[in-house]
């Protein structure tokens, strides 16, 4: 009986009782993020430069000078993708991005991943809620985003129809909050 008990709690850490994959890795209350800590006292910069998942991201806030404004006192809610995110996009659109000349394209991209104010998961599914399975999310870029659910997963719809997971949701900051994604959004 006791080999089973201890079976069974097994499997249910295994499986997060259903949450997030990433939960798991939880420290001082936030989740992990590319193996590393995320500290709720800390702003969106200074936690992202420690993602091995967001190099990429990290490059591009550089490279179109948003490093100041996701400093700033916000609140942001910051849709990231990863690393991984980021390879998906036709080959040289990354390295097209990054160059000088187009840092207010990049800029436009970046912000497209932004809302004003603090939306945690639990503020995001409120509002698809209200909004009958769906919710219009205005970016600091100025276009909208769609959030919705699909099963127990949190999705957001861009512009284009592109699809992208929260795979690791209510990463806080001291300037707002994180929520990993799976895919880089596009706007019109």
């Amino acid at each position: 009986m006791k080999k089973l008990i201890l079976a069974i709690f097994a499997m249910a850490m295994t499986f997060g009782f259903g949450i997030n994959n990433a939960s798991a890795q939880m420290m001082n209350g936030n989740p992990m993020v590319g193996g590393a800590a995320m500290y709720k006292n800390k702003d969106i910069v200074d936690n992202a430069v420690n993602s091995k998942d967001h190099t990429t991201l990290v490059a591009a806030v550089k490279a179109a000078g948003l490093v100041d404004t996701l400093k700033s006192k916000g609140p942001f809610t910051v849709f990231a993708p990863t690393n991984a995110a980021f390879n998906m996009l036709p080959a040289g659109t990354v390295d097209t991005l990054l160059k000088m000349e187009n840092k207010m394209m990049l800029g436009n991209v970046l912000k497209y991943h932004v809302v004003a104010g603090k939306m945690d998961s639990k503020a995001i599914k409120k509002a698809i809620k209200k909004g009958k399975g769906k919710a219009m999310l205005t970016t600091v870029e100025g276009s909208m985003l769609t959030a919705m659910m699909e099963g127990n997963m949190l999705v957001l719809m861009d512009e284009k129809g592109g699809r992208s997971m929260i795979t690791i949701a209510d990463v806080r900051q001291s300037n707002g909050v994180i929520h990993v994604i799976d895919t880089v959004l596009m706007m019109n």
